[in-house]
């Protein structure tokens, strides 16, 4: 399976049916195609990742599906988060700085 399709269906490769809480969000993020609106999807995106991640962690639910599913698509997100910021870095937009974006990259790994 290509690498684009395991960003856009990280539960493809697992079986796994596509009916999470997080997953309308994750995929409005990859499948995002302008620029501008890339670093907010993906951060909608992670910020439920992380919530359910809690959630998880808290009553221990979920299923080993589900989790392998969750550190798929942090990959996949840490990947657009590495693209947007070399797109910042050659568009020179304001806002966020690419560096500041970098840090926050090393921060979720």
């Amino acid at each position: 399976m290509a690498i684009s399709q395991r960003l856009v269906d990280p539960y493809r490769e697992i079986g796994v049916p596509t009916s999470y809480s997080w997953q309308e969000s994750y995929q409005a993020a990859v499948l995002e195609t302008d620029w501008t609106k890339m670093q907010e999807r993906v951060q909608t995106a992670e910020s439920e990742i992380h919530q359910r991640r809690l959630v998880l962690s808290q009553d221990h639910g979920g299923t080993d599906e589900e989790r392998a599913a969750l550190v798929n698509a942090m990959s996949g997100l840490r990947v657009l988060r590495m693209n947007v910021a070399s797109w910042l870095e050659r568009q020179n937009l304001g806002g966020i700085q690419p560096t500041n974006l970098r840090s926050q990259i090393s921060e979720n790994r």
